[in-house]
């Protein structure tokens, strides 16, 4: 039986989560970021969420099998008790259950520094395509999560349009 856990990232964790990242930004349009960004900048992400948010890996015996983080919703004072969540996973590591292992674990991580509601951006084909299916937003829904946005045709990747959806879930109660 493998072993799983899911421990905060660190920086030298970067060179196995930009590989991971690679893929989605090379190869789809879940990510609408077009190149894969430098090792040093991936380092630089990494340090800086974690300067205020969790940023979780999932290792599986000893190999991270995806990660997830929060960060930033807006950058005012009143948005302090909200976050946007994203999630990625080794492309050879879906249907084991690993996603769910990763946000459950980071809701933990929020609830305890006071965060309640959460933000999925999420890339949503206009109609599935080899790049992107409606598998995130099912993911979503499926944790609970319940589409509160829809932007139409605001990505442009592989020569196409995407549309962008957010997605939001309450873990907390607003006192």
């Amino acid at each position: 039986m493998s072993e799983m856990i899911i421990r905060s990232a660190t920086t030298e964790d970067a060179a196995r989560l930009l590989e991971i990242y690679a893929y989605y930004v090379e190869n789809t349009a879940i990510s609408f970021e077009c190149e894969v960004p430098s090792l040093e900048e991936f380092k630089n992400r990494i340090a800086a969420t974690l300067e205020k948010y969790p940023y979780l890996v999932l290792e599986e015996d000893g190999l991270i099998r995806g990660y997830a983080y929060a960060g930033i919703f807006k950058g005012r004072a009143a948005y302090d008790h909200c976050c946007e969540v994203t999630i990625y996973l080794d492309r050879d590591s879906k249907r084991h259950g690993f996603a769910r292992a990763l946000y459950e674990e980071l809701e933990k991580a929020l609830r305890k520094i006071g965060i309640i509601n959460l933000y999925a951006c999420i890339a949503d084909p206009i109609s599935e395509d080899e790049y992107l299916t409606k598998n995130s937003e099912q993911f979503h829904q499926h944790m609970g999560y319940a589409k509160v946005g829809e932007f139409h045709k605001c990505g442009y990747k592989f020569g196409r349009w995407y549309n962008m959806i957010w997605m939001e879930k309450m873990i907390g109660e607003h006192r």
